[in-house]
């Protein structure tokens, strides 16, 4: 396999004939110079999302927010802003240094804020950090741990609890004393305490896996014993001699962790190991403290994760049983990373009930039990799937939550009572809605926007009335009417197989339906992902591929989100064929329009969106002209165990499942031009994926152009320079194949 400079290729003769880039259409508005200004200026579409960091406090009756200068609080009852306090008046303690954080987060009672500072990465959602607790009444800043990987106030505010090395600690304020309560964990014998391994963190999103409990006694937290679980090898190529870097990820059929429960009496030190009554290799993505102090939910999946249950347990002396156990066909879903859905669950404060989302109706909706594990009623019902509960009133018995009701590519917010009567929508216009809930539920924010709407900021009480207008983003609305802009255009169509699918385009700015243009559809497609909305786009890659004359598509493919269970879980245990056979199917029905030219498509997308985009150039040759895939999973054998045997089941049940939906398998397949991305320190997609399929390509006698990036992680780019160099290669690539433009730019001579 050639690693070949794209410069050099593209000075070659075009087969079809050359032709030099043109503008000839006369320019009422103002357009991007190049890809640069186009994605530096991407945040004049984006726009403002409204007050920043927002936190509820006072028991939800005012919410504090990052302003200019400090953290202020908004009062919705009187519309009074405060300041909280300036960040100038903040120093290190002892000196007169400005104190600086990256974020914050206030303790439940209040009064105290605690800072992350220093903060060092570690994996996507975790790192080592300094933290420092400010206490808003004495206005006293106090160092309460160093080097941690995560810390948190108690409830009361009298205690840190701190992870440190994997290991847990305590500060007490009144006795100025740290006291340590785990001893376990060295660098040697791969046990740590408090912190999710690699696979728990990125796939079931446990980061800090510890927490209090609600009275200020207890700490519960995860134990991992890593030491069986294979190194994940990468290449350190810095200095003069490269080194390998080692990370413990299982990846299908490995070892995983395994995992307990613990729970430490802060005062005592006695600690509590709860063991549930599982057999085999199983995980615990979930505990939660329920509204009996003593006594703490965890949830467990098996291995092939279609089999949930929910124990409750006595924290005091152990003893357990099973509330709650949920079996599916295909996975049980304890949250969804794509629509920041962190719970399934919820534990209401002062309730003896708690609520448990399922699709056992074919769509997601809410079920209501008591803790007995007696079901009380189904609280949701219809053919549509309830997408996320906001908030919980246990003193009025309502429910708030966001819904694909009114269509998939919406998302409204309704109110409905514990036993399902009174449902009400409280958000009043079209599109997609995003909404932070004040926790006694009399208040939120609104986040809204729709393909005509940009983004656009409420603040409302409970019954959907508007108390004010935080953010219009007015200067969004100046620049798109000053400015080149192509808008997105929703369309629903059928399949020849029958399927109906949402997608969207986006034409060419001065658009001439005349002309025929090529297509590029920019594609992501994973399980549970969601792509095409009623919401206003701000894609500047999308706008500079429109104003240079690209049709831009995306579609939801079947595996997507918000559809039904049928839709959704259709692709299981054969990831790779219902997606390619939607994208080429949307090809043919682009190719159908009189402006689109069928000869001239391309499918491009990073992670999944790589995979699936070269799945499907392999799959449907001559569908498209050009594929680009950056970062891509070429084989699922190769990918983590958690995430890909949820949606393929294990490999030693779907064997030709794995075997089908590989790249390697159907590389004999290639007939198109394809440009492969990756970089050599991905974490996430091992760069073996690329590698493997270079020598299965090799083997098979088909050539690809290939770009490898030593730094960097997910998705090839490092920093914006490698960001920019990459998007002006795709770009060129575009050029070149689409549209047979040879006298390309040099990038190595920008001005």
């Amino acid at each position: 396999m050639k690693n070949k400079s794209l410069q050099g290729m593209l000075a070659c003769l075009c087969l079809f004939g050359c032709v030099l880039p043109q503008n000839t259409i006369a320019q009422t508005k103002t357009q991007y110079t190049s890809l640069t200004d186009a994605l530096m200026t991407g945040r004049m579409l984006r726009g403002k999302s409204g007050p920043q960091n927002v936190d509820w406090i006072n028991g939800g009756n005012q919410y504090s927010f990052a302003s200019k200068d400090g953290i202020s609080s908004m009062d919705p009852a009187t519309l009074k802003e405060s300041v909280i306090f300036n960040n100038a008046d903040l120093k290190y303690p002892g000196t007169d240094k400005p104190f600086e954080y990256e974020k914050f987060d206030w303790t439940h009672d209040f009064k105290h804020l605690v800072f992350q500072t220093n903060f060092h990465k570690i994996y996507r959602r975790s790192g080592v950090s300094d933290y420092y607790v400010y206490d808003i009444q004495s206005k006293q800043l106090k160092a309460a741990a160093k080097s941690a990987r995560s810390a948190e106030l108690s409830p009361d505010g009298s205690m840190v609890g701190i992870e440190r090395g994997g290991n847990m600690y305590v500060y007490n304020f009144a006795t100025g004393q740290e006291k340590q309560l785990t001893s376990d964990s060295t660098s040697e014998n791969g046990i740590f305490n408090g912190h999710g391994d690699w696979v728990y963190e990125e796939e079931l999103e446990v980061s800090q896996a510890w927490n209090w409990s609600p009275d200020n006694k207890y700490m519960a937290f995860w134990q991992f014993d890593e030491s069986k679980v294979p190194d994940f090898q990468m290449t350190n190529y810095e200095g003069q001699h490269p080194n390998n870097i080692h990370i413990s990820i299982p990846q299908v059929g490995d070892p995983n962790p395994s995992v307990k429960i613990g729970v430490i009496d802060v005062n005592s030190g006695k600690k509590v190991w709860l063991s549930p009554d599982e057999t085999g290799d199983f995980y615990i993505p979930r505990i939660y403290w329920t509204s009996d102090p003593d006594v703490l939910a965890m949830v467990t999946l098996n291995r092939a994760q279609n089999d949930m249950k929910l124990y409750f347990f006595n924290v005091k002396t152990g003893e357990h049983h099973v509330v709650l156990e949920e079996k599916n066909t295909t996975w049980v879903a304890i949250s969804n990373f794509y629509t920041n859905i962190n719970d399934m669950l919820y534990f209401p404060e002062k309730s003896k009930d708690f609520f448990w989302v399922s699709d056992r109706s074919g769509y997601y909706h809410i079920y209501r039990y008591n803790y007995e594990g007696k079901l009380l009623n189904q609280v949701t019902k219809g053919n549509w799937d309830m997408l996320k509960v906001i908030g919980i009133n246990p003193d009025s018995k309502i429910i708030y939550y966001l819904s694909a009701e009114t269509s998939p590519i919406e998302q409204q917010f309704y109110s409905i009572k514990y036993d399902g009567s009174k449902k009400t929508r409280l958000s009043n216009q079209p599109g997609y809605h995003d909404i932070n809930m004040s926790p006694n539920t009399k208040y939120y924010i609104d986040k809204y926007s729709s393909v005509k709407v940009p983004t656009h900021v409420d603040l409302c009480d409970d019954k959907g009335k508007v108390l004010k207008t935080l953010e219009d983003n007015k200067a969004v609305s100046d620049f798109i009417t000053n400015h080149a802009y192509s808008p997105q255009e929703n369309f629903h169509f059928k399949t020849r197989d029958g399927v109906e699918l949402d997608g969207y385009m986006i034409k060419p700015f001065n658009f001439d339906p005349n002309k025929k243009y090529p297509m590029v559809m920019t594609v992501y497609g994973g399980p549970e992902s969601h792509e095409v909305f009623n919401r206003f786009s701000g894609d500047a890659w999308a706008q500079w591929l429109a104003q240079n004359g690209y049709v831009v598509v995306n579609v939801n493919n079947r595996g997507s989100a918000n559809y039904g269970s049928a839709f959704l879980k259709g692709v299981y245990k054969q990831l790779g064929k219902f997606e390619s056979e939607d994208f080429a199917e949307t090809a043919h029905y682009m190719g159908t329009m009189p402006f689109i030219d069928s000869a001239n498509m391309a499918i491009m997308g990073t992670s999944y969106g790589g995979y699936i985009s070269s799945y499907t150039l392999l799959t449907h040759p001559g569908v498209f002209k050009v594929g680009m895939s950056n970062s891509p999973v070429t084989d699922w054998r190769l990918y983590d165990d958690i995430y890909t045997e949820r949606y393929m089941d294990t490999l030693d049940d779907n064997a030709e499942g794995y075997k089908n939906s590989s790249d390697m398998t159907h590389a004999a397949g290639l007939k198109d031009h394809f440009l492969l991305i990756h970089s050599m320190s991905d974490d996430n997609v091992h760069p073996a994926n690329t590698m493997q399929l270079l020598t299965a390509l090799t083997n098979a006698g088909k050539d690809v152009d290939l770009r490898i990036y030593p730094p960097g992680a997910h998705g090839a780019a490092y920093n914006l320079q490698s960001y920019i160099l990459i998007s002006e290669v795709n770009f060129n690539y575009l050029q070149h194949y689409l549209k047979g433009v040879c006298d390309l730019p040099n990038l190595n001579n920008k001005q």
